[in-house]
């Protein structure tokens, strides 16, 4: 038996309970999720690197998930494109039933091994590609699937699991493992080991865009401000990398036809987008690299 599927020994009166009670049972096994992932941050790091490297060479991030699992990836997968101004096929999301299962559970799919081999077919996923299976046990037969074929692919290929020993072990390169122990309702994955899935995800997305340069400092230096909110944040953003007034910040901005990364050099170069814009380009499109050269005088004109 999977330890997922265990049960834990604190809640077996879980209904005998005040209300209080169970909250504060909660609230201790969730306190036990970070320094389980905090066990696994070395597999994390090795599944970043693999991320990073597969999108600095032209390939693509997969999450695969079935049930709970694949509706945290598409969580994590749909936070992309607003956070760091992904295109919208770089990061994408393979869930047993489609993204339809995201509003209402269908989770019978999750046993379709050739499902998750058509689904991975359809998307063409292929050897530039990253392919991170999650599954809280490990055993669901679709992640199994899609894992299958982007290993035959030549695809990186990384496992999240909260199970040690499970059956996705064998087809990846990486297995990240976050131990989190049985529920307090028992085999309720959406629980503590939902809670570690989420936390990985979000290490894995996070730091694999900040090595391709799509944050600068701490700043979302990729956000296109698709509304009120976001353009505030846009123009406090610029006003930061810049060292410039939100007057300024606004203006540079507009001159820069929303590329806040243009924006930024523009107030070091006097204004001059096609300037920026071949610097940015000389750069790799990395804001850090590109001030380099303005300020070691190499950046041309």
């Amino acid at each position: 038996m999977s330890v997922t599927e265990g049960r834990n020994p604190k809640a077996c009166n879980l209904d005998m309970l005040s209300v209080r009670e169970i909250l504060q049972l909660m609230n201790e096994e969730d306190r036990t999720v970070a320094d389980a992932v905090g066990a696994v941050l070395g597999q994390v790091a090795e599944a970043v690197d693999l991320v990073a490297g597969s999108l600095a060479t032209g390939g693509r991030l997969f999450y695969a998930g079935a049930g709970t699992s694949g509706r945290i990836a598409l969580l994590d997968a749909a936070e992309c494109r607003p956070t760091f101004g992904t295109p919208p096929e770089l990061v994408q999301v393979l869930i047993a039933g489609g993204e339809s299962v995201f509003a209402q559970a269908h989770e019978g799919v999750e046993d379709d091994f050739k499902l998750g081999m058509d689904d991975a077919r359809a998307r063409g996923i292929a050897g530039l590609d990253a392919v991170v299976g999650v599954s809280a046990s490990g055993n669901a037969r679709y992640v199994l699937g899609v894992l299958t074929y982007a290993r035959r692919e030549g695809a990186a290929t990384i496992g999240l699991t909260c199970n040690p020993s499970s059956a996705m072990d064998d087809l990846v390169d990486v297995a990240i493992t976050p131990v989190v122990g049985p529920e307090v309702v028992m085999g309720s994955s959406r629980l503590k080991a939902g809670t570690a899935q989420k936390m990985v995800l979000n290490m894995i997305s996070t730091a694999s865009m900040v090595k391709l340069g799509r944050v600068y400092q701490d700043l979302m230096i990729e956000l296109r401000p698709a509304n009120r909110k976001l353009a505030g944040r846009t123009r406090r953003i610029v006003s930061i990398a810049a060292g410039v007034d939100d007057e300024a910040a606004d203006r540079l901005i507009e001159q820069a036809e929303g590329n806040l990364k243009a924006a930024v050099l523009m107030a070091k170069n006097g204004g001059r987008l096609d300037h920026a814009k071949a610097v940015l380009d000389r750069a790799g499109n990395n804001l850090r690299a590109a001030l380099e050269l303005i300020e070691s005088g190499n950046a041309g004109e």
